[in-house]
């Protein structure tokens, strides 16, 4: 058997466009490109940091853009590329109106009562000598340059707390994030500095399984606005029996008893998918799609002229008469209540006030209502349901989780 050398050989390849073999593997040679030469690790500075050309054989450092921003081509940048924010991904923020920018209840409910509705989606419990405002920005001072926001909720205390006061806010089915890691972020500020809660709750609805509180978080409010956000592992379902009309329940704050009078400031509320609060948007998007996620809950019509009508129908009797009143988004179930100020019926010619408004016939797409007047009406004619010469006048649906 031929023994294995160890003396060097060239080997050779063939180059056909010029008809001549070229040895390879020997000499000195070099891995390194002429042209751009090593780039050094000095370069980059902070973890996330790029390296991007800006013209042949010239490379820079590209630093990390913000959480949740975006790396897009930009022929104007320097080196072709540079950090957005982040593209809208619809249903992102699993919270309705969290910029608090719709409020058909009204904007100022003053001693509100326990489980009080008063901006779209949010609620009060246990409250003692409460007050709560839809505030508006002053142009410019909105937590967050570059976003204009309308309005923030206003949650003033005008006593020592002695129960547990807490404005809360329920995201229809349970289902809602189950299993994964969330992240809550919101804006808020006080007249006083003081420590105050959150609280993350699964609720199985009517017939299911027991609540599960998910977490209970403290938090520092200043007088001066400040982001908070806070990390959570939403349980699994494994196991678990879903009702009717479950949800996942948050209390943005929750005072504790013996915290002094005080003013708290809300905005910008966001609970989302994964480890990192990125840039707050709305849950749809848009302002009519938020009214219109809304209405899916409560829907009030009203407060615009002083004989606006709200529907049709026939007099049932000489005293009461069958309205329908379409609804202008399907709601999440039959409205369960409503509620109504200073309504009438008329028939062309007589304006005659109500005594009493209830539900009959009603479905997620229009409400069928019983109207109750004094007297006087006319068996089998049309009328039509009004406000009664005041743009005070109202009509809602409730359809609430």
């Amino acid at each position: 058997m031929a023994s294995i050398g160890d003396t060097t050989r060239p080997a050779f390849a063939y180059d056909s466009a010029t008809d001549t073999w070229i040895p390879v593997g020997i000499g000195p040679h070099s891995h390194t490109p002429a042209a751009i030469g090593a780039i050094s690790s000095s370069l980059v500075t902070t973890k996330g940091d790029l390296i991007v050309a800006t013209g042949s054989g010239t490379v820079v450092r590209q630093g990390v853009g913000a959480d949740g921003s975006m790396l897009v081509a930009d022929s104007t940048s320097a080196d072709g590329v540079s950090w957005a924010g982040p593209l809208f991904l619809a249903g992102k923020n699993k919270i309705i109106n969290g910029d608090f920018a719709i409020s058909q209840r009204g904007t100022t409910f003053n001693s509100v009562s326990n489980g009080t509705y008063t901006m779209d989606r949010w609620f009060i419990t246990n409250p003692s000598n409460v007050n709560v405002t839809q505030q508006t920005f002053t142009p410019g001072t909105a937590p967050v340059a570059g976003y204009e926001a309308t309005s923030f909720l206003r949650f003033a205390k005008s006593t020592t707390a002695v129960s547990y006061d807490a404005v809360n806010t329920r995201i229809e089915d349970v289902r809602t994030l189950a299993g994964q890691t969330a992240t809550l972020s919101f804006w808020a500020k006080a007249s006083i500095s003081a420590t105050v809660n959150i609280n993350l709750e699964q609720n199985f609805g009517s017939g299911g399984s027991s609540a599960v509180g998910i977490s209970q978080a403290s938090y520092n409010l200043t007088t001066s606005w400040q982001r908070f956000t806070f990390t959570v592992s939403i349980p699994s379902l494994s196991g678990k029996t879903i009702g009717t009309s479950s949800f996942l329940n948050l209390q943005v704050f929750f005072i504790a008893p013996g915290l002094p009078a005080i003013t708290i400031d809300v905005w910008g509320v966001q609970l989302e998918a994964g480890s990192v609060a990125t840039p707050f948007q709305t849950a749809t998007g848009t302002l009519q799609q938020e009214l219109a996620a809304c209405q899916r809950y409560y829907w009030r019509s009203g407060g615009n002229i002083v004989y606006q009508r709200y529907g049709n129908g026939s007099a049932r009797s000489t005293n009461q008469v069958d309205i329908v009143v379409n609804f202008p988004s399907t709601m999440r179930t039959t409205p369960t209540s409503l509620d109504y100020s200073n309504i009438a019926v008329y028939d062309g010619s007589t304006i005659t006030a109500t005594t009493a408004i209830s539900l009959d016939q009603t479905s997620p797409m229009f409400g069928g209502l019983l109207v109750t007047v004094a007297s006087g009406l006319t068996q089998f004619r049309p009328y039509s349901l009004l406000s009664n010469n005041t743009i005070s006048a109202y009509l809602g649906f409730n359809a609430e989780l």
